[in-house]
């Protein structure tokens, strides 16, 4: 059996990311290796304490990271031996971890350093908006006329663009008028994958460069750069694509594309939220698709992996 992994960004932070990670033990040692970084908090404690502000960018992108090495952490005892992963936006950077490229606390500390760098390159105001139904050559049209830029390719009528939240609100009313199924406003506070954050990019580059890349064991999955869909075989242009997705659009559908053709029979999304799993079932029709929020225990995700010939 072939396995892809998919690695959640932001957006699906909510009391209950850590459901079903939250008592295994194979996962105890992300959450304490997340606490220095949350200020002294247990992730599990943070995403369950009223007012807790989840979505802020550093806290939100910790959070995503955690979610997915703990979800890793769960499933590794049953992995096949095909199994691919990769990362959406800030799911690329634990996709590394996953991979073991990263060491886990790496991938926290450099989760936290990226979201410092885009929020200290863009400001407040700027945000990302997710649009479906219409082509992506108009709505990178559309977007650029009102001073936006497309951020994420995520299918041919399915993007995500990213600017000024005045802007974004310009922009989603002429693409439902263009006939848009669905054009919101992400819960996310900065223009990621945009040329907005070119600063950014140049700052979390140097970042990975002070990290000591880990070598990969034997049977380790294959790594796809969130960015384009390429196989990381070399790890210095993997590391320049991880820096350059902060300020460049991403092609999450040429991702799904590698995971197709690396023969995926099944597929898995962890961390917070469906979104992934639910654009894996379009362009990869063939598979068997859930994300780890679907089940109820650990053993039960296990079981789904180990004979996903039954759900």
């Amino acid at each position: 059996m072939t396995l892809a992994v998919l690695l959640s960004g932001q957006g699906g932070q909510g009391p209950e990311m850590f459901a079903l990670t939250g008592d295994a033990p194979e996962a105890r040692a992300v959450f304490e290796a997340a606490r220095p970084l949350l200020g002294g908090a247990d992730p599990r404690d943070l995403v369950r304490t009223p007012g807790a502000d989840l979505h802020g960018n550093r806290t939100g992108q910790i959070l995503c990271c955690v979610a997915g090495l703990a979800g890793w952490r769960v499933i590794a005892p049953v992995l096949p031996a095909r199994t691919i992963v990769a990362g959406y936006s800030v799911g690329d950077l634990a996709a590394w971890g996953c991979a073991g490229r990263l060491a886990p606390e790496a991938v926290l500390r450099l989760a936290a350093a990226r979201a410092e760098a885009m929020d200290a390159a863009s400001g407040p105001g700027f945000g990302l908006a997710g649009i479906r139904g219409v082509a992506l050559a108009r709505v990178a049209a559309l977007a650029e006329r009102h001073g936006c830029h497309l951020a994420i390719r995520n299918a041919p009528d399915s993007a995500v663009v990213g600017g000024p939240r005045d802007a974004l609100d310009a922009l989603r009313a002429e693409t439902l008028a263009a006939g848009a199924q669905r054009a919101v406003l992400l819960d996310v506070r900065t223009p990621s994958h945009t040329p907005l954050l070119a600063a950014a990019g140049a700052r979390f580059r140097d970042g990975l460069a002070a990290e000591t890349l880990e070598r990969p064991g034997p049977g380790a999955p294959r790594l796809v750069a969130g960015l384009d869909g390429s196989a990381v075989f070399d790890a210095r242009a993997g590391l320049d694509k991880l820096a350059r997705q902060i300020s460049e659009t991403i092609d999450w559908a040429a991702c799904l594309t590698a995971a197709r053709e690396f023969g995926a029979e099944a597929v898995l999304e962890l961390g917070p939220g469906h979104a992934l799993a639910t654009m894996a079932r379009d362009a990869l029709p063939e598979a068997r698709v859930h994300a780890l929020a679907d089940f109820r225990s650990a053993g039960g995700v296990r079981d789904w992996i180990a004979a996903p010939r039954h759900g």
